[in-house]
Formats: structure tokens, sequence, C-alpha cells
């Protein structure tokens, strides 16, 4: 994964369609290859995560999937996040309690995810050598580490021209 975000991103010329594209291709072969199925809601729950680079609510999300399916409830939603999520697929962006896309689900990686405060748009960079030295350093104290988020927030290069 590269560590550069895309420009285009920054800039708000991207082309999100791509990137439902890319995620949906991506879902298909890692959900063949662990034998398990990408249901019409799960997809439909991946294609609303990856519309934009902004980071959605489970309820927001609700919102938008109740205009195929009225009467969707609160745990469909959570339901197909907690697949996506196993599935690497989506990530969780705890400080928001909101969920953005994989930008590379097929690479395994270890992410830390930038978050613009002012326009809300969410980039994920690979952070790997990080989380092995915060993992090397837990481990010099004896400390065995279940679960590491790492986020930050900020202000992305857009929001900083204006």
């Amino acid at each position: 994964m590269t560590q550069n975000i895309d420009s285009k991103i920054l800039q708000g010329q991207h082309n999100h369609r791509s990137c439902v594209a890319h995620a949906l291709q991506a879902a298909e072969k890692i959900c063949s290859k662990n034998g398990v199925r990408l249901t019409a809601i799960r997809k439909r729950v991946l294609e609303l995560v990856c519309a934009s680079h902004k980071a959605i609510g489970a309820y927001e999300l609700l919102d938008l999937f109740r205009q195929h399916d009225p009467n969707a409830k609160p745990v469909t939603i959570y339901r197909a996040l907690d697949f996506l999520m196993e599935a690497g697929l989506v990530h969780k962006i705890e400080s928001l309690n909101a969920f953005l896309g994989c930008l590379q689900p097929e690479v395994q990686h270890k992410s830390v995810i930038l978050i613009c405060d002012q326009c809300k748009n969410a980039y994920e960079i690979d952070a790997t050598p990080v989380y092995e030295s915060l993992f090397a350093l837990s481990e010099g104290v004896q400390f065995k580490p279940q679960c590491l988020t790492l986020e930050l927030h900020g202000t992305c290069v857009s929001c900083q021209k204006t």
C-alpha cells in the first residue's frame, strides 16, 4: 500500500465509482477465497461505505439503505458491518464511531486513519512499521497487546488552502 494519498482524493477530483468497483471486485475475491457469501445486503452496505471518502456512521448507512429497503433495521447494518470488518473490507474509525472502506483489502496491512476535522474526509495509509515498533516496545515491558487502533485528526491539504 502506498504511503502517498492520491492527490485527486484530497482535491475532491477523485472518481469514487472506481473505489466502489475496486472494493466490490476485492470483496468478491476475498469472500470466494474464504468460502463466505457476499450477500446482497453486505454488498449494498459496502457500496454505501465506499461511495465517498468520508467516515460514515451506522445510522447514516441505515438511512441510505432504507431508500431501497424501507423496513431495514439497525441490526441489518451492524451485522453487515461486522462481516465487512472481519473480511478486512471496512475499517472502523473508533473516535467517530464511523466506518471507512479499505483502499486495498487484498493486501495485508496495518493502517492509520487520517481524519480531516473540517471536511470529514478520512484517508488510510499503511503504518505497519509503526505497529511493529509499538508491539516491540510493549513486549519490552512484558505487555501483551490485543487491539490497536491508530487515528490522526487534523486538516487535509484542501482544507488548509481555504
